[in-house]
C-alpha cells in the first residue's frame, strides 16, 4: 500500500512488523526452504551453483533484497526490484531459456504464505485485513517485476496458491541434494531444528512430499520461546542455536521501534 511518506510499504503496515524481527524472518525462509527444494523449477537455482554451494549465503542475499524493499522509500525499493529482475534476466541469457512465469509467481506466493504462517506461529492470528495487506505488498513487488498472471486479491491468491502447490512441486534429485547441503552447512543440531520448523510451517502438500513430521516436544519449545521473547530473554536462545558466522547479520535483522 502506497503512503504519502513516499515509502514502498506504509510505515504502519503489518508487513514491516513481520519483517522487522530476525526470528520471524528466519522462520519465513526456513519454511520457504522446504518448498524451494521441491519446486519443479529448482534447477534454475542449481544452474548458477550458488544455492547448493552456500545456502546460508543465498538466504541472506535474498533477505537483504526483501528487506530493502520493505523498509525503503519508493525510489530505492523500485531500484532493488529492478536489480532483482536484471539478475534473473542475466541468468536466463546465460542459460538460453526463460524462467517460467509460474516459477516467479511461486516465489512471490511463498513470501506471502510464509510471512503469514511465521507471524501466526510466533505472534498471533492475523486479521483478514492484515492478510490482504500482506498480499497487496508482495503483489506490488510482482507488478514491479512484470510478473504476468498475478491474482487480483487475497481470495484469488488463496485459490491460485493451492493450485500451485498441487501442480508445481515434486521430490527430485535436486531436492535430495539440497537437503544434504542444508545439513552440511547447518550441522546436525541446527538441521534438526530446521526440519521441525518446516514441519510446523509447511502446507500439507509439502509435508507429505518431504515426509516432515512434527515432534511432540517442539510446539511446547516454541511456546517457551514466545515467553522468552516477551521478557527479552530470546537473545540467549538465539546465541545458543545460531551459526556463529552469521550472528552479526542475524542480529542486524532486528529493527527497533516497530
Amino acid at each position: 500500500m502506497m503512503s504519502n511518506t513516499g515509502y514502498f510499504v506504509d510505515k504502519h503496515s503489518i508487513v514491516r512488523k513481520i519483517w522487522g524481527r530476525a526470528d520471524t524472518v528466519l522462520f519465513i525462509f526456513a519454511g520457504a526452504s522446504a518448498e524451494f527444494a521441491l519446486n519443479k523449477a529448482v534447477d534454475w537455482l542449481y544452474f548458477t551453483g550458488k544455492l547448493p554451494a552456500d545456502p546460508l549465503g543465498r538466504l541472506f542475499s535474498t533477505v537483504n533484497y526483501a528487506r530493502m524493499i520493505v523498509f525503503s522509500e519508493q525510489e530505492t525499493a523500485m531500484k532493488a526490484i529492478s536489480q532483482i529482475t536484471a539478475i534473473h534476466k542475466g541468468v536466463e541469457e546465460k542459460r538460453g531459456d526463460s524462467i517460467p512465469a509460474w516459477a516467479y509467481r511461486d516465489v512471490l506466493f511463498m513470501l506471502i504464505d510464509y510471512s503469514i504462517r511465521s507471524y501466526e506461529l510466533l505472534e498471533e492470528k492475523l486479521s483478514d485485513a492484515q492478510r490482504a495487506e500482506i498480499f497487496r505488498v508482495f503483489s506490488k513487488v510482482g507488478e514491479g517485476m512484470n510478473i504476468p498472471g498475478l491474482p487480483e486479491n487475497y481470495s484469488e491468491w488463496a485459490v491460485m496458491r493451492e493450485s500451485h502447490l498441487n501442480d508445481n512441486l515434486i521430490k527430485s534429485d535436486c531436492t535430495v541434494d539440497l537437503y544434504k547441503q542444508y545439513k552440511k552447512h547447518l550441522g546436525f543440531f541446527r538441521y534438526v531444528i530446521l526440519m521441525q520448523v518446516q514441519a510446523l510451517l509447511s502446507p500439507a502438500r509439502v509435508k507429505k512430499l518431504l515426509d516432515l513430521k512434527e515432534s511432540g516436544i517442539f510446539k511446547p519449545i516454541i511456546c517457551v520461546y514466545k515467553l522468552c521473547r516477551k521478557i527479552n530473554l530470546d537473545g540467549l536462545l538465539k546465541e545458543a542455536i545460531l551459526p556463529a558466522n552469521y550472528k552479526v547479520q542475524i542480529k542486524a535483522l532486528d529493527i527497533k521501534g516497530l
